[in-house]
């Protein structure tokens, strides 16, 4: 039975969001079902000015990755073309989570390794639904279709919208985590509100894993928490096993640190690539590291 719900602000565009991630897999790898996820799309850039205006270039974002390395998550710092806005992209997730609900999860995973491990822009139609064909279960065109045209899409981001801007007094606002960009003060990426029987406590902006951690175990200590994996082989498999859809080396390595250790990349990648070398395991080569998985 789920138990807490957890609202994900996110933007596909945001490096901080990105590098979220392997703190998230930690989350689903400990909890699973027992934390029942909504993501709710913060539409960063409704047009490429608002980082214009604010003197960004194509190679500062570029430059700006490679520290964002340290997180665990893959990069390919190239200076793209252009400036883009994240609007299209945010309706894009959308327009899945109207289409095939569950999906946008997926389909905004996606679109996060196309904008940071390729020179693809989120605002071009093109680039968009290539990033998409890979992923099981959607249509790409189509939704890509449906978030350029489907006023009932149009309406379900505004509304997204309108609920991110909505971190004016909260604690996220206290600890300097909040933004306004536009006018009004808004959840960062990644902020996640968690809730259960009326209480309601944020974790706003990057946080680390213990932050989140604590903010669950409080809400409900009777949850089920699975351990963390044996360092091994057989760990590294059982993880890869809960994921289908795979994981990049940070994530793994996340959710192999037990307690408040420091994360040892180096090791999880040394048991992934043994399991590759043996066939139980594939590597997909993505940026400057890979996607792990199982074979089908």
């Amino acid at each position: 039975m789920t138990r807490i719900s957890a609202t994900l602000f996110n933007d596909p565009g945001c490096p901080w969001g990105y590098s979220a991630n392997p703190a998230l897999r930690v989350l689903e790898w400990r909890y699973g079902a027992q934390l029942e996820w909504r993501l709710v799309l913060i539409g960063l850039a409704e047009s490429p000015q608002l980082y214009l205006d604010r003197g960004y270039t194509p190679l500062m974002m570029a430059q700006g990755w490679v520290g964002f390395r340290r997180f665990g998550m893959p990069f390919a710092p190239e200076a793209k073309a252009r400036i883009a806005a994240t609007s299209l992209a945010c309706r894009v997730v959308v327009a899945a989570r109207i289409a095939l609900p569950g999906s946008e999860h997926r389909v905004h995973r996606a679109l996060q390794l196309a904008q940071f491990t390729s020179t693809a822009l989120l605002d071009e139609a093109d680039d968009l639904r290539r990033a998409l064909a890979g992923v099981a279960g959607v249509d790409g065109a189509a939704l890509v279709a449906a978030a350029l045209d489907s006023p009932e899409v149009r309406a379900a981001y505004e509304r997204d919208r309108a609920e991110t801007r909505t971190a004016a007094g909260t604690a996220g606002a206290l600890q300097g985590k909040t933004a306004n960009s536009d006018g009004l003060e808004r959840y960062t990426a990644p902020s996640i509100v968690f809730e259960r029987d009326g209480v309601r406590l944020e974790a706003t902006g990057m946080q680390p894993i213990e932050a989140y951690d604590v903010i669950v175990a409080n809400l409900d200590p009777t949850l089920q928490r699975r351990g963390t994996p044996s360092s091994d082989v057989a760990g590294v498999q059982s993880v890869l096993a809960a994921f289908p859809d795979g994981l990049v080396t940070g994530e793994v390595a996340a959710i192999l640190t037990a307690g408040n250790d420091a994360v040892d990349r180096a090791a999880a990648e040394r048991l992934l690539v043994e399991l590759a070398s043996t066939g139980a395991a594939t590597r997909t080569a993505l940026g400057d590291d890979a996607v792990w998985q199982l074979p089908a």
